[in-house]
């Protein structure tokens, strides 16, 4: 029995590239093999496609959200993913600042801290290519 459902999926793959951009969509998929394929299609189907694919929240507020979340779990090899994300959903640079005062709040100084210096260098890349 198989759970792919390719509407799910395209709606996913629709929002995953506007938002984290479609050169690096792209790449992960093309970098999947038989091991990760069935991962990257359930998670773009899964969680672009279904959790991002509705029109109840937008794209700035959820990327708010995710980079809550991410923040607080201190996985930051996916907040700098989710922080480039943000800045195309267009969050601010001050809401970012926000965003991580609430992480210090509720998660700590050090997790805020790491997120200052993550957010530091992906505002400089963004700011370097415009």
């Amino acid at each position: 029995m198989s759970t792919f459902d390719e509407d799910l999926f395209l709606k996913g793959l629709e929002q995953r590239r506007a938002t984290l951009g479609a050169e690096y969509v792209d790449a992960n998929l093309a970098a999947a093999d038989d091991f990760s394929r069935p991962f990257q299609e359930a998670m773009t189907a899964w969680c672009w496609g279904f959790g991002w694919g509705d029109d109840v929240i937008d794209a700035k507020t959820r990327s708010m959200m995710n980079l809550s979340m991410i923040g607080a779990l201190g996985k930051m090899q996916e907040w700098e993913t989710h922080c480039r994300g943000a800045l195309n959903n267009g969050v601010t640079q001050d809401e970012l600042r926000a965003i991580i005062h609430v992480i210090g709040i509720y998660c700590g100084v050090p997790q805020a801290l790491e997120c200052f210096r993550v957010a530091r260098r992906v505002l400089a890349e963004a700011n370097a290519e415009s």
